[in-house]
């Protein structure tokens, strides 16, 4: 992979590893996104939150950031998954975003291809990621890369009080022991 830190001029973008500094600036990033998208509820995520899971004891996710005249562009976060069925890990995009004033550089293609090269360094047979059915140009952008969509699998979530249900559930009764 070529060293992403390089760049021919101060107008190219650089795309870097993001550092604890940049936790303000990705969860200003995550927020401008849910409006971009239209998401709909609210982002509860904090600042906090981000450097936790990006920086904390025990990271879960990854995040690039993407500077154009020294200043943050853009970014891409991104965690670890794993295939039982080929038996090999992957990566999932959770999220990736480009400031309004930077789209149609070829920011987001360029993030989305460092991101396949790490996954293809990393030994991922794999590089996901889920996109709202009502977003059309992120939809359009993904097909013109040949992403395809799956029709073979459902996106399911537990969360509130089924999760918590489930979750009490499944808690050791007396006399029952439960292995995690």
């Amino acid at each position: 992979m070529s060293d992403p830190q390089l760049s021919l001029s101060p107008a190219d973008p650089v795309i870097r590893p993001a550092e604890p500094a940049d936790a303000e600036v990705l969860h200003r990033f995550i927020v401008e996104l849910a409006e971009a998208e239209e998401f709909p509820g609210a982002v509860t995520a904090q600042q906090q939150d981000v450097a936790e899971a990006l920086f904390g004891p025990r990271p879960v996710a990854e995040a690039v950031v993407a500077t154009v005249d020294g200043e943050p562009a853009a970014f891409a976060l991104y965690y670890p998954t794993y295939s039982t069925i080929v038996g090999r890990p992957g990566l999932h995009l959770e999220d990736l975003y480009v400031r309004a004033e930077h789209r149609g550089s070829g920011l987001g293609r360029l993030l989305l291809a460092h991101l396949a090269d790490l996954a293809v360094q990393r030994g991922c047979a794999r590089l996901e990621w889920w996109v709202l059915r009502t977003n059309d140009p992120a939809l359009r952008f993904y097909r013109r890369l040949h992403a395809r969509g799956l029709d073979e699998i459902e996106v399911m979530r537990l969360d509130g009080e089924p999760l918590r249900t489930l979750a009490a559930a499944g808690r050791p009764t007396a006399g029952v022991e439960h292995r995690s």
